[in-house]
Order: structure tokens, then sequence, then C-alpha cells
């Protein structure tokens, strides 16, 4: 699933017709670091987790569930037309909207 929304993001992202519109571009980036953020679970703590505690149950995987549904809740927020901003994620977004 998060495979789909840093496509969307990016197009967003790169789409002239978005170029001036803030509120969809914050949602754009906030999503694809929404992405990033599962990117590095999926490789880099899957890894360790799966090195350090090879008895454990895949600990990563609920890392990936709850990246999963804070994306889901983000999608739904934006739907509704709510501009939610995400504690690290929003701010990132911000500064990415002010180089922009």
């Amino acid at each position: 699933m998060p495979w789909f929304g840093w496509l969307a993001s990016i197009w967003v992202l790169a789409a002239e017709r978005f170029r001036r519109d803030q509120e969809v571009r914050f949602h754009a980036y906030q999503g694809f670091y929404i992405f990033v953020g599962w990117v590095i679970v999926h490789w880099a703590v899957r890894l360790w987790f799966e090195l350090i505690f090879v008895d454990f149950p895949p600990l990563w995987r609920l890392a990936e569930l709850l990246i999963l549904g804070l994306w889901i809740f983000m999608l739904v927020k934006t739907s509704t037309g709510e501009k939610y901003s995400l504690p690290v994620v929003g701010e990132l977004a911000e500064r990415s909207l002010d180089q922009g």
C-alpha cells in the first residue's frame, strides 16, 4: 500500500497544476515523508530486528502496520479537507514548502 502513496506525492509535487497550491503540496510532502519512514522501517529496522532479535516475533511488522494506519488516518483527514500536521513529519513538510 505505501508504494502507491509516494507515486501520488511525486506526481502532485511535479505537476504544474499544483505548483501554487500550498495545502495540496503540504499533504504531498507529508505523505512522501511517511513513505520514507515506512522504507526506513521496512529495510533498516527490519534487518536490525532480524539480526539481533532472532527468536522474537517480527516486531518490525507492527511498526509497518502502525505507519500504514497513520497513512490511512492522514488520507481520511485530507479527504475531509482538514489540514492535519503530524509532529515531526508536518514540520519537515512545512520546511519543504518554504524551500520550494
